[in-house]
């Protein structure tokens, strides 16, 4: 089971914040450091200092990390187009030395894109797949050849496809809740599926409806990763627990029900649980980014029996 740190920098995060958080997920043996890709804070709180953007947050990380995985849970398909986002994400994965993973989203959150001035458009699912159709196709392009597309939403012509990531394919994520469009997205396009803050039982019914849309389109089921996403709040004790749960603003039970939340023992026992119905990544929200020594915790005590 590959644990991942993955945070929330909306929230009010500075680069510096996140390298440190970065660095530390290194340090600590965690498999990969991943972020949300928006412009707005959520709920409560003031958000400062501001956003980050999450690209170039990542480009400095690529240059300041050596091990970890790096990658975006989920890049925002309206942000970005996708010829553009093709040459951004290529450049970070050389940066990073063929470390990068892109999570590819529709967008959905419109207060943030009528905050920045950003298109939102009614139909984003469309958009997406020819989204992943132009960054892979642009990627998969061979050096000296020319990549040309029509679509209902973007149209390029003759583009040298250049530059080329590190790797040889940049594992691209796919995720949702959706039933039937979502997976037949993912069987055609991604290396990793991911069920964000699902339950047990919702996450392997969502599985199997994409390890089916894998075997109808030519796949196996297993070709794929599949991995969830679930806020994260360990203590030593009951107390520690809950004054995590308070920093957060979050209730213990509710947290204990929809999340990886109570001591390192009932924590690895619920992961368990996500492993018998075929995740083999879990990718850890961490909300309070100021908090190293929760990330030592799950290191040192979840991490390890995990391992």
């Amino acid at each position: 089971m590959d644990l991942r740190i993955f945070t929330e920098p909306q929230q009010g995060a500075t680069y510096d914040t996140l390298l440190a958080v970065a660095k530390a997920t290194e340090d600590l043996g965690f498999d990969a450091f991943f972020r949300s890709d928006h412009y707005l804070k959520m709920g409560s709180g003031d958000g400062l200092p501001g956003p980050t953007d999450a690209w170039i947050t990542l480009a400095g990380l690529a240059r300041e990390t050596r091990r970890i995985r790096l990658g975006t849970l989920m890049t925002a398909g309206t942000f970005r187009l996708p010829g553009v986002l093709a040459v951004q994400v290529a450049q970070v994965d050389q940066m990073s030395g063929g470390r990068i993973e892109l999570g590819l989203g529709a967008g959905w959150f419109e207060e943030e894109h009528k905050a920045y001035g950003i298109p939102f458009p009614k139909e984003k699912f469309a958009r997406l797949e020819e989204q992943l159709a132009i960054v892979t196709g642009l990627w998969e392009t061979p050096v000296g050849q020319t990549f040309s597309y029509d679509g209902a939403h973007y149209q390029l012509t003759d583009s040298p496809a250049l530059p080329k990531p590190a790797q040889a394919k940049v594992p691209v994520l796919i995720g949702g809740h959706g039933a039937v469009r979502t997976p037949r997205l993912a069987a055609r396009y991604a290396d990793e599926f991911n069920i964000p803050f699902a339950s047990v039982q919702d996450s392997e019914r969502q599985f199997t409806r994409v390890r089916e849309a894998a075997e109808r389109a030519g796949r196996k089921g297993g070709d794929l990763v599949y991995s969830s996403a679930l806020v994260a709040c360990v203590g030593k004790d009951d107390a520690e627990v809950a004054r995590r749960a308070a920093v957060i603003g979050r209730e213990v039970d509710e947290l204990k029900a929809n999340g990886l939340a109570g001591s390192p023992a009932e924590v690895v026992d619920k992961i368990g649980r996500y492993a018998e119905i075929g995740a083999s990544r879990v990718y850890l929200q961490c909300l309070d980014l100021a908090d190293l020594d929760h990330l030592e915790l799950i290191s040192s005590q979840v991490q390890s029996q995990l391992a």
